[in-house]
């Protein structure tokens, strides 16, 4: 029997008004991704209201409902501060946040998955490089997934990849060798800064991002490519992409 009463950690990924004074909250936990509901947290006398805020890391007390789990309790872990008070750190958390939300299922465990969402909301809180560390999710993202692309062995034969592969295919699902790049006409060109930086991110844990110092068109480059991947299997571009791109831009 499923306890009446619950405590969990969870990231407050989503946040939406509902009723006359409650909040709608999308939460992600070691269990899974699940929604509940925050009552009278929109009243002036809330308690609750402040404990809540977008990307912040909680251990919260929950009541099972009928319908929505409601929560009782809520106590900041990590209010990520400097991540929710920079443009640029925000658009990159709404980011995660989304492309986590497109590729998980309700209520599907994972606690990797949950360790690296802390992981890289403490990563944004504080990285210089917070491109890269979208790139360095993407990537883990995807391998817990299943989706792992394929960067050192050819997405088409198995061949062990040299430095002469030239060509991404998001199609079959990583880098072409030589001898297989025309197996997909639309493989995406691919220079030989970018395919180093992608086996990196791929192979070295996050925090090895602040000791890279690469150029702005090589850091377009691998975002491109890792999107088109992400667009294929997604079969669509996310919203937030957008908006990363207008605040970027607007730098």
């Amino acid at each position: 029997m499923r306890e009446r009463v619950y405590r969990t950690e969870a990231l407050i990924l989503r946040r939406s008004d509902m009723a006359e004074a409650d909040r709608l909250l999308l939460i992600a936990t070691p269990n899974g991704k699940v929604r509940v509901v925050a009552k009278g947290v929109r009243k002036t006398t809330s308690r609750l209201a402040g404990h809540i805020e977008l990307f912040t890391h909680v251990s919260l007390l929950l009541a099972v409902g009928r319908n929505l789990d409601i929560m009782t309790q809520s106590q900041a872990v990590n209010p990520f501060t400097a991540l929710r008070s920079d443009i640029t750190r925000l658009s990159c958390a709404y980011y995660v946040a989304d492309l986590y939300d497109t590729l998980t299922e309700e209520g599907e465990e994972s606690r990797l998955i949950f360790q690296l969402l802390i992981e890289t909301f403490a990563a944004l809180d504080l990285s210089i490089n917070p491109d890269l560390v979208l790139r360095s999710f993407e990537l883990r993202l995807l391998q817990i997934a299943g989706y792992r692309p394929h960067l050192h062995h050819c997405a088409q034969c198995g061949t062990l990849l040299t430095e002469e592969a030239n060509r991404f295919s998001p199609v079959v699902g990583g880098v072409l060798c030589p001898n297989d790049q025309r197996s997909d006409p639309r493989a995406l060109p691919m220079g030989g800064p970018a395919f180093r930086l992608l086996r990196y991110l791929q192979t070295q844990p996050m925090s090895s991002i602040e000791h890279l110092h690469l150029s702005a068109t090589v850091r377009t480059e691998v975002e491109t490519l890792l999107h088109a991947y992400l667009r294929h299997i997604l079969e669509r571009d996310l919203k937030s992409v957008a908006f990363l791109h207008d605040v970027m831009r607007g730098e």
